[in-house]
């Protein structure tokens, strides 16, 4: 989140150096400031993009949707008006709302947007540009066949809650309704809070952040993921987040 803060925004306007942000030797760069006995307390030591007290907002104006049809063709879509009700202004005639999705730039340079992300100067406004989204529409293939569609809604927490079940289903191998279900957890860089969803599976986890020197808290739901997982046969496994009340559908 720290180098999401520092360097995305709209790639059309600016230079976005994922070749390196993405490399095994920046990744070791980073995994080389872990301290395994605790956590370091200079957000300064993540990124140079000068950190705000902030907020957190958990969204609610997102819905995303994952489909795999009998063919194998896939689609990750997620939708937004960014905060419940959006921009609160309808369009006459016609009943929908129009977002808000200008709080997604920079639209007070040094200031933390409703999500509480602070970003730079990179992703500040401009005419025909794109606003730094967390939205995460994700599609996983191997050897050019789809494994996996996933996605979510609940603002910067779908970066976390996208993130973590992809791994649970492809590197755990656990099916997609548990993947789901397991219990997540979320940090944002700032504020400087490890959340944990309430459940008793992570009570010594959490002890053992707090330990660590983690400020840790507790948050009804980090995302609302749909996810599905297709076998090697095609077969496919279907989930929707019980944190929303959804189900999954086939026909």
């Amino acid at each position: 989140f720290a180098d999401r803060a520092e360097w995305l925004a709209d790639d059309a306007f600016v230079d976005v150096p994922v070749a390196r942000l993405t490399s095994r030797e920046y990744i070791a760069e980073l995994a080389s400031r872990v301290d395994r006995e605790r956590t370091l307390d200079d957000l300064f030591a993540y990124g140079s993009v000068t950190p705000e007290n902030a907020q957190e907002n958990a969204g609610g104006g997102t819905s995303h949707l994952s489909v795999v049809d009998s063919s194998g063709m896939a689609v990750a879509c997620t939708e937004t008006i960014n905060l419940i009700g959006g921009s609160l202004v309808a369009v006459p005639g016609f009943g929908f709302l129009m977002n808000n999705e200008m709080d997604d730039f920079t639209t007070v340079p040094g200031a933390p947007n409703a999500f509480g992300l602070r970003q730079s100067d990179r992703n500040l406004p401009e005419p025909g540009k794109r606003p730094l989204s967390s939205m995460a529409p994700t599609i996983v293939l191997r050897d050019g066949r789809v494994v996996m569609v996933s996605g979510a809604s609940g603002g910067p927490r779908i970066i976390s809650g996208t993130s973590q079940v992809v791994l649970n289903s492809l590197l755990f191998e656990m099916k997609p309704e548990h993947g789901v279900e397991a219990p997540r957890v979320h940090h944002q860089w700032t504020p400087d809070r490890l959340l944990f969803e309430p459940s008793t599976e992570t009570r010594a986890l959490r002890r053992a952040m707090r330990r660590f020197g983690h400020s840790v808290g507790e948050t009804a739901t980090v995302g609302m993921v749909q996810a599905i997982t297709v076998d090697e046969d095609g077969r496919k496994h279907a989930a929707s987040d019980p944190r929303k009340g959804g189900r999954p559908a086939g026909h």
